[in-house]
């Protein structure tokens, strides 16, 4: 017990000793002769002698090596004279080095390996299995060379025998890694802190802003420009429709513009230009109800059946002559009394038909006495300004809805190589249009 106690110093003596400097090297070699003790457990009946051997190990890390082991120990039996016995120890250890990076390198040991006692003649020789750990120091006077204390628990099994071996050495290391030895570096001229000038105060310094006279309070990107999120040349902080499609023309407060104020913007309106108030459709037009091709707001005869043939106004135009047999004295345009009667057919089917109007139209057969065309004409046009004047102070029909126009002799409806043919051309009739919805 005795010896473990010392086992166990010597461990915690080594494990917080060393100075600053690397020695043991990542993939180096290393060869360690040695000379030292070994004590055996008394009931071994074995005298404790001297031993030397030969370690060789491979540092895996700096941290983390293996070992192989061989050492001889001479002794013979204590109660028998002149018997001796020479024992030979091997095997493999596994090292964990503290402070690789010092002088003086603590490192524990766990090994497995065996034990050959080589008996006198006449004796069979014993082998072992035997397990040891312990501790061990080393101190490096070169990079390469160290001298090495070892001391090892050491356990041949068969018996339970625990024994003792205490070494020194002199260890070679051959190759590993060389640690990078940082040169300190020369005194650095510590540079003035840079100015960081910021003219527009946006938060984007003057080297980097692309727009350097953004007004005070306006988000800016990452360039100092103000945002414009829907990308239609309005700042965001000014535009009052954030969300225009691409492309798309905006006034001055990133909106569409809607010129004829219609409620639907430019874009979208198909029908640009409607009057100020009319009522339109989602693509700005104003609607055609009864689809007559005659907007609403123009039709005057809404609700015509479809197929139906309109005038501009929406509505369905009959014309109606009335033949007026009213003869008149040569070059003469007055009506007489006597076809009174003949006048007011005209002037009942206008009052019966207050939306229609009519043209009084003046004929005269082709006899031009003083070879005159312009006489003709001017004697039609009289007398038809004479029916329409007529129809005024008698019947009460508004001026607005009668019209005369003097054709001379340009429309015959008969031959005016014969009497007969000529008085039916001296005539007088009125074509009257009739707004009437079918």
């Amino acid at each position: 017990m005795k010896k473990i106690g010392m086992l166990i110093i010597f461990i915690a003596l080594i494990t917080v000793v060393g100075v600053a400097r690397a020695e043991v090297k990542a993939g180096s070699f290393s060869v360690t002769p040695f000379a030292g003790g070994y004590f055996f457990e008394g009931n071994e009946d074995l005298k404790h002698s001297y031993t030397v051997g030969l370690r060789a190990g491979y540092n895996f890390t700096e941290n983390l090596g293996v070992e192989g082991f061989f050492h001889y120990v001479p002794t013979e039996f204590d109660d028998v004279i002149n018997t001796d016995i020479d024992i030979y120890g091997y095997g493999i250890e596994g090292l964990y080095n503290f402070m690789p990076g010092s002088r003086f390198v603590p490192f524990l040991a766990v090994g497995i390996g065996g034990m050959t006692y080589n008996l006198p003649s006449g004796m069979d020789n014993v082998n072992k299995f035997a397990v040891d750990y312990g501790a061990g120091l080393k101190f490096f006077v070169t990079d390469n060379i160290a001298l090495r204390a070892d001391v090892r628990h050491v356990l041949p099994l068969n018996d339970n025998y625990n024994d003792l071996l205490v070494t020194l050495g002199v260890s070679f290391a051959f190759g590993g890694k060389q640690k990078e030895v940082i040169e300190p570096k020369a005194e650095e001229t510590v540079a003035p802190p840079e100015v960081v000038v910021d003219s527009d105060k946006d938060g984007v310094p003057d080297k980097f802003d692309r727009c350097s006279d953004t007004p005070a309070g306006l988000a800016v990107d990452k360039d100092g420009c103000s945002l414009d999120s829907d990308k239609d040349g309005v700042p965001d902080s000014f535009d009052k429709c954030p969300d225009t499609p691409l492309g798309v023309t905006v006034n001055q407060d990133g909106c569409i513009p809607d010129s004829d104020k219609d409620g639907v913007p430019d874009n979208l309106d198909k029908c640009p230009g409607t009057p100020a108030g009319a009522v339109v459709d989602k693509n700005g037009c104003i609607p055609d109800s009864d689809n007559d091709g005659i907007s609403d707001n123009l039709d005057k005869c809404p609700g015509t059946p479809a197929g139906t043939a309109v005038e501009k106004d929406g509505c369905v135009h009959e014309k109606v002559s009335i033949t007026l047999n009213v003869e008149f004295d040569t070059a003469k345009s007055v009506v007489k009394k006597k076809y009174h009667d003949e006048v007011k057919k005209v002037a009942d089917f206008m009052k019966e038909n207050p939306e229609a109007a009519a043209v009084i139209e003046g004929h005269t057969d082709n006899v031009d006495k003083d070879n005159n065309p312009d006489k003709n004409i001017k004697l039609s046009q009289a007398r038809a300004d004479s029916v329409r004047q007529y129809l005024i102070d008698k019947f009460g029909i508004d001026g607005a809805r009668l019209s005369a126009i003097g054709y001379g002799p340009n429309k015959p409806i008969a031959s005016n190589d014969t009497e007969k043919g000529r008085k039916k051309n001296r005539r007088v009739e009125a074509v009257i249009e009739v707004v009437k919805v079918k």
